[in-house]
Protein backbone atom coordinates (compact mmCIF):
# COMPACT_ATOMS: atom_id res chain seq x y z
CA UNK A 1 0.00 0.00 0.00
CA UNK A 2 1.30 3.43 -1.00
CA UNK A 3 0.74 6.64 0.96
CA UNK A 4 -0.53 9.67 -0.97
CA UNK A 5 -0.86 13.38 -0.30
CA UNK A 6 -3.21 15.52 -2.38
CA UNK A 7 -2.78 19.24 -3.05
CA UNK A 8 -5.91 21.03 -4.26
CA UNK A 9 -8.55 18.90 -2.55
CA UNK A 10 -11.45 21.34 -3.05
CA UNK A 11 -11.15 21.49 -6.85
CA UNK A 12 -13.45 19.97 -9.46
CA UNK A 13 -11.04 17.23 -10.50
CA UNK A 14 -9.75 16.22 -7.05
CA UNK A 15 -12.46 13.59 -6.33
CA UNK A 16 -11.33 11.57 -9.37
CA UNK A 17 -7.84 11.41 -7.89
CA UNK A 18 -9.18 10.50 -4.46
CA UNK A 19 -11.28 7.69 -5.91
CA UNK A 20 -8.37 6.39 -8.01
CA UNK A 21 -6.21 6.19 -4.89
CA UNK A 22 -8.95 4.39 -2.96
CA UNK A 23 -10.05 2.08 -5.78
CA UNK A 24 -6.48 0.85 -6.28
CA UNK A 25 -6.13 0.00 -2.60
CA UNK A 26 -3.89 2.84 -1.47
CA UNK A 27 -4.11 5.43 1.31
CA UNK A 28 -4.82 9.15 1.04
CA UNK A 29 -2.87 10.16 4.13
CA UNK A 30 -3.20 13.93 3.92
CA UNK A 31 -4.87 16.58 1.79
CA UNK A 32 -4.44 20.33 1.46
CA UNK A 33 -6.45 23.22 0.03
CA UNK A 34 -6.83 26.88 0.97
CA UNK A 35 -10.60 26.27 0.80
CA UNK A 36 -12.33 24.00 3.31
CA UNK A 37 -15.22 22.86 1.08
CA UNK A 38 -13.91 19.31 0.97
CA UNK A 39 -16.84 17.31 2.33
CA UNK A 40 -16.32 14.82 -0.52
CA UNK A 41 -13.47 13.39 1.55
CA UNK A 42 -16.05 11.97 4.00
CA UNK A 43 -17.33 9.52 1.39
CA UNK A 44 -13.88 8.55 0.08
CA UNK A 45 -11.23 8.87 2.77
CA UNK A 46 -12.57 10.31 6.05
CA UNK A 47 -9.43 9.32 7.96
CA UNK A 48 -7.21 11.66 5.90
CA UNK A 49 -5.57 14.59 7.65
CA UNK A 50 -6.51 17.96 6.14
CA UNK A 51 -4.85 21.38 6.20
CA UNK A 52 -5.72 24.81 4.83
CA UNK A 53 -2.21 26.21 5.44
CA UNK A 54 0.52 24.98 3.11
CA UNK A 55 3.16 25.44 5.82
CA UNK A 56 1.28 23.12 8.20
CA UNK A 57 0.75 20.63 5.40
CA UNK A 58 4.50 20.58 4.64
CA UNK A 59 5.43 20.23 8.30
CA UNK A 60 3.06 17.28 8.66
CA UNK A 61 4.45 15.67 5.49
CA UNK A 62 8.02 15.98 6.79
CA UNK A 63 7.04 14.41 10.11
CA UNK A 64 5.49 11.47 8.26
CA UNK A 65 8.93 10.73 6.80
CA UNK A 66 10.27 9.68 10.21
CA UNK A 67 8.40 6.37 10.04
CA UNK A 68 8.66 4.17 6.90
CA UNK A 69 5.09 3.02 7.52
CA UNK A 70 3.70 6.57 7.20
CA UNK A 71 6.19 8.21 4.82
CA UNK A 72 4.57 9.56 1.67
CA UNK A 73 5.25 7.87 -1.66
CA UNK A 74 3.25 10.15 -3.99
CA UNK A 75 1.94 13.70 -4.06
CA UNK A 76 -1.05 14.34 -6.33
CA UNK A 77 -1.36 17.93 -7.59
CA UNK A 78 -4.84 19.25 -8.46
CA UNK A 79 -4.27 22.91 -7.63
CA UNK A 80 -4.88 25.89 -9.96
CA UNK A 81 -2.71 25.84 -13.08
CA UNK A 82 -0.33 28.62 -12.06
CA UNK A 83 0.62 26.74 -8.87
CA UNK A 84 1.45 23.41 -10.50
CA UNK A 85 5.16 24.09 -10.89
CA UNK A 86 5.66 25.13 -7.27
CA UNK A 87 3.57 22.27 -5.90
CA UNK A 88 5.28 19.67 -8.11
CA UNK A 89 8.71 20.89 -7.01
CA UNK A 90 7.61 20.78 -3.36
CA UNK A 91 6.41 17.20 -3.78
CA UNK A 92 9.67 16.12 -5.39
CA UNK A 93 11.66 17.74 -2.59
CA UNK A 94 9.56 15.83 -0.06
CA UNK A 95 11.09 12.72 -1.59
CA UNK A 96 7.92 11.75 -3.45
CA UNK A 97 6.98 11.02 -7.02
CA UNK A 98 4.36 13.50 -8.22
CA UNK A 99 1.17 12.96 -10.25
CA UNK A 100 -0.15 16.22 -11.71
CA UNK A 101 -3.26 17.28 -13.56
CA UNK A 102 -3.19 19.08 -16.90
CA UNK A 103 -1.75 21.45 -17.94
CA UNK A 104 1.44 20.29 -16.27
CA UNK A 105 3.08 23.73 -16.52
CA UNK A 106 2.57 26.64 -18.96
CA UNK A 107 5.94 26.65 -20.74
CA UNK A 108 8.64 24.28 -22.01
CA UNK A 109 11.15 26.22 -19.89
CA UNK A 110 9.34 25.12 -16.75
CA UNK A 111 9.42 21.51 -17.96
CA UNK A 112 13.21 21.91 -18.18
CA UNK A 113 13.23 23.30 -14.63
CA UNK A 114 11.24 20.33 -13.35
CA UNK A 115 13.64 17.96 -15.10
CA UNK A 116 16.43 19.60 -13.10
CA UNK A 117 14.50 19.07 -9.85
CA UNK A 118 13.95 15.44 -10.86
CA UNK A 119 17.72 15.06 -11.21
CA UNK A 120 18.32 16.76 -7.87
CA UNK A 121 15.83 14.59 -5.97
CA UNK A 122 15.89 11.31 -7.87
CA UNK A 123 12.09 11.39 -8.04
CA UNK A 124 9.70 11.50 -11.03
CA UNK A 125 6.89 13.70 -12.32
CA UNK A 126 3.87 12.13 -14.05
CA UNK A 127 1.15 13.97 -15.98
CA UNK A 128 -2.46 12.82 -16.20
CA UNK A 129 -3.01 12.43 -19.96
CA UNK A 130 -6.13 10.32 -19.68
CA UNK A 131 -7.33 10.52 -23.28
CA UNK A 132 -4.37 8.31 -24.22
CA UNK A 133 -6.15 5.52 -22.33
CA UNK A 134 -9.57 5.98 -23.96
CA UNK A 135 -10.59 3.02 -26.12
CA UNK A 136 -11.87 5.21 -28.96
CA UNK A 137 -8.61 7.18 -29.07
CA UNK A 138 -6.50 4.02 -29.02
CA UNK A 139 -8.54 2.56 -31.91
CA UNK A 140 -8.14 5.79 -33.87
CA UNK A 141 -4.39 5.69 -33.30
CA UNK A 142 -4.27 2.14 -34.65
CA UNK A 143 -6.30 3.19 -37.70
CA UNK A 144 -3.96 6.09 -38.44
CA UNK A 145 -0.88 3.91 -38.00
CA UNK A 146 -2.32 1.36 -40.44
CA UNK A 147 -3.13 3.98 -43.11
CA UNK A 148 -0.63 4.73 -45.90
CA UNK A 149 2.13 7.05 -44.67
CA UNK A 150 1.34 9.65 -47.31
CA UNK A 151 -2.30 9.84 -46.20
CA UNK A 152 -3.01 13.02 -44.23
CA UNK A 153 -6.28 13.21 -42.31
CA UNK A 154 -8.48 16.32 -42.25
CA UNK A 155 -9.70 16.99 -38.72
CA UNK A 156 -12.24 19.48 -37.45
CA UNK A 157 -12.26 19.85 -33.66
CA UNK A 158 -15.03 21.81 -31.94
CA UNK A 159 -15.42 22.00 -28.19
CA UNK A 160 -17.84 24.39 -26.51
CA UNK A 161 -18.39 24.01 -22.78
CA UNK A 162 -20.65 26.75 -21.42
CA UNK A 163 -19.55 28.50 -18.25
CA UNK A 164 -21.52 30.93 -16.11
CA UNK A 165 -20.48 34.35 -14.84
CA UNK A 166 -18.68 32.74 -11.89
CA UNK A 167 -16.01 31.40 -14.23
CA UNK A 168 -14.50 34.77 -15.07
CA UNK A 169 -14.43 35.71 -11.38
CA UNK A 170 -12.54 32.55 -10.48
CA UNK A 171 -8.88 31.75 -11.11
CA UNK A 172 -9.97 30.02 -14.31
CA UNK A 173 -11.02 33.35 -15.79
CA UNK A 174 -7.67 34.97 -14.98
CA UNK A 175 -5.18 34.33 -17.81
CA UNK A 176 -2.30 34.86 -15.37
CA UNK A 177 -3.51 31.80 -13.47
CA UNK A 178 -5.30 29.57 -16.01
CA UNK A 179 -3.18 30.70 -19.01
CA UNK A 180 -6.29 31.16 -21.12
CA UNK A 181 -8.97 29.08 -22.78
CA UNK A 182 -6.74 27.14 -25.16
CA UNK A 183 -4.51 26.00 -22.31
CA UNK A 184 -7.16 25.40 -19.67
CA UNK A 185 -9.74 23.46 -21.71
CA UNK A 186 -7.75 22.56 -24.81
CA UNK A 187 -4.46 21.10 -23.62
CA UNK A 188 -5.76 17.51 -23.38
CA UNK A 189 -7.07 17.72 -26.97
CA UNK A 190 -3.68 18.90 -28.24
CA UNK A 191 -2.04 16.02 -26.41
CA UNK A 192 -4.51 13.58 -27.96
CA UNK A 193 -3.87 14.99 -31.44
CA UNK A 194 -0.11 14.55 -31.30
CA UNK A 195 -0.53 11.13 -29.65
CA UNK A 196 -2.62 10.01 -32.64
CA UNK A 197 -1.22 12.02 -35.55
CA UNK A 198 2.43 12.61 -34.67
CA UNK A 199 4.47 15.78 -34.11
CA UNK A 200 3.05 19.25 -34.74
CA UNK A 201 4.58 20.93 -37.79
CA UNK A 202 2.59 24.20 -38.02
CA UNK A 203 0.63 26.18 -35.46
CA UNK A 204 -1.49 29.14 -36.62
CA UNK A 205 -3.77 31.17 -34.33
CA UNK A 206 -6.86 32.77 -35.88
CA UNK A 207 -8.70 33.89 -32.72
CA UNK A 208 -7.51 34.29 -29.15
CA UNK A 209 -10.09 35.99 -26.94
CA UNK A 210 -11.15 35.86 -23.31
CA UNK A 211 -13.83 33.21 -23.83
CA UNK A 212 -12.80 31.47 -27.05
CA UNK A 213 -9.92 30.61 -29.33
CA UNK A 214 -9.46 29.08 -32.77
CA UNK A 215 -6.69 28.13 -35.12
CA UNK A 216 -5.04 25.63 -37.41
CA UNK A 217 -2.58 22.90 -36.50
CA UNK A 218 -0.75 20.69 -38.94
CA UNK A 219 0.57 17.43 -37.61
CA UNK A 220 2.66 14.80 -39.34
CA UNK A 221 -0.51 12.87 -40.26
CA UNK A 222 -3.30 15.47 -39.97
CA UNK A 223 -4.53 18.95 -40.80
CA UNK A 224 -6.60 20.26 -37.88
CA UNK A 225 -9.02 23.19 -37.73
CA UNK A 226 -9.97 23.82 -34.11
CA UNK A 227 -12.40 25.97 -32.16
CA UNK A 228 -12.71 26.13 -28.36
CA UNK A 229 -15.18 28.23 -26.36
CA UNK A 230 -16.77 28.68 -22.94
CA UNK A 231 -19.44 31.03 -24.38
CA UNK A 232 -22.97 29.57 -24.52
CA UNK A 233 -23.75 31.81 -27.48
CA UNK A 234 -21.38 29.69 -29.56
CA UNK A 235 -23.50 26.56 -29.13
CA UNK A 236 -25.06 25.38 -32.42
CA UNK A 237 -28.78 26.12 -32.80
CA UNK A 238 -29.68 22.43 -32.59
CA UNK A 239 -28.00 22.18 -29.17
CA UNK A 240 -28.74 25.57 -27.59
CA UNK A 241 -31.29 25.33 -24.79
CA UNK A 242 -30.94 21.54 -24.63
CA UNK A 243 -27.31 20.98 -23.68
CA UNK A 244 -24.57 23.15 -22.24
CA UNK A 245 -21.72 21.33 -23.97
CA UNK A 246 -21.01 20.58 -27.60
CA UNK A 247 -18.09 18.37 -28.57
CA UNK A 248 -17.43 17.29 -32.12
CA UNK A 249 -14.37 15.77 -33.73
CA UNK A 250 -14.71 15.07 -37.44
CA UNK A 251 -11.92 13.04 -39.03
CA UNK A 252 -12.04 13.01 -42.82
CA UNK A 253 -15.83 12.93 -42.74
CA UNK A 254 -16.21 10.43 -39.88
CA UNK A 255 -17.31 11.41 -36.38
CA UNK A 256 -15.11 10.34 -33.49
CA UNK A 257 -17.51 9.30 -30.75
CA UNK A 258 -15.93 9.29 -27.32
CA UNK A 259 -18.61 10.75 -25.07
CA UNK A 260 -18.61 7.58 -23.00
CA UNK A 261 -15.77 5.79 -21.29
CA UNK A 262 -14.39 8.68 -19.21
CA UNK A 263 -15.45 7.40 -15.80
CA UNK A 264 -12.40 5.32 -14.92
CA UNK A 265 -9.66 6.99 -16.94
CA UNK A 266 -8.04 8.60 -13.89
CA UNK A 267 -7.97 5.23 -12.17
CA UNK A 268 -6.38 3.74 -15.29
CA UNK A 269 -3.83 6.57 -15.32
CA UNK A 270 -2.94 5.92 -11.67
CA UNK A 271 -2.67 2.19 -12.30
CA UNK A 272 -0.19 2.84 -15.11
CA UNK A 273 1.88 5.22 -12.96
CA UNK A 274 2.05 2.70 -10.13
CA UNK A 275 3.11 0.03 -12.62
CA UNK A 276 5.96 2.22 -13.86
CA UNK A 277 4.27 3.09 -17.16
CA UNK A 278 3.09 6.64 -16.43
CA UNK A 279 3.54 9.61 -18.77
CA UNK A 280 6.39 11.87 -17.73
CA UNK A 281 7.88 15.24 -18.65
CA UNK A 282 8.94 14.23 -22.15
CA UNK A 283 5.44 12.98 -22.93
CA UNK A 284 3.84 16.24 -21.74
CA UNK A 285 6.25 18.53 -23.62
CA UNK A 286 4.55 18.48 -27.09
CA UNK A 287 1.17 19.74 -25.88
CA UNK A 288 2.84 22.33 -23.65
CA UNK A 289 4.81 23.59 -26.66
CA UNK A 290 1.55 23.89 -28.62
CA UNK A 291 -0.31 25.90 -25.96
CA UNK A 292 2.74 28.07 -25.29
CA UNK A 293 2.86 28.99 -28.98
CA UNK A 294 -0.89 29.67 -29.08
CA UNK A 295 -0.67 32.04 -26.12
CA UNK A 296 2.23 33.97 -27.58
CA UNK A 297 1.23 34.15 -31.26
CA UNK A 298 -0.73 37.14 -32.59
CA UNK A 299 -3.89 36.03 -34.43
CA UNK A 300 -3.66 36.04 -38.22
CA UNK A 301 -6.23 35.65 -40.97
CA UNK A 302 -6.92 32.05 -41.85
CA UNK A 303 -5.57 30.80 -45.15
CA UNK A 304 -7.97 29.22 -47.60
CA UNK A 305 -9.32 25.96 -46.22
CA UNK A 306 -7.64 26.38 -42.83
CA UNK A 307 -10.24 28.40 -40.93
CA UNK A 308 -12.73 26.63 -38.66
CA UNK A 309 -16.32 27.05 -39.94
CA UNK A 310 -17.38 28.70 -36.66
CA UNK A 311 -15.03 31.60 -37.39
CA UNK A 312 -17.39 32.76 -40.14
CA UNK A 313 -20.35 33.18 -37.81
CA UNK A 314 -18.74 33.83 -34.43
CA UNK A 315 -16.95 36.91 -33.19
CA UNK A 316 -14.69 37.50 -30.17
Amino acid sequence: MKNFALIGAAGYIAPRHMRAIKDLGHRLSVAYDINDSVGIIDSISPQSEFFTDFERFLEHAYRLRRDPATALHYVSVCSPNHLHHAHIAAGLRLGCDVICEKPLVPTPALIDELAEVERETGRRVYNILQLRHHDAILKLREKVAAAPRDNKFDVELTYITSRGKWYMESWKGDPRKSFGVATNIGVHFYDMLQFVFGPALRNEVHLNAEAKAAGYLEYERARVRWFLSIDADDLPAEVKGKKTTFRNIDISGEQLEFSEGFTDLHTTSYREVLAGRGYGLADARPCIEVVDTIRNSPPTAARAGEGHPFLKRRSA
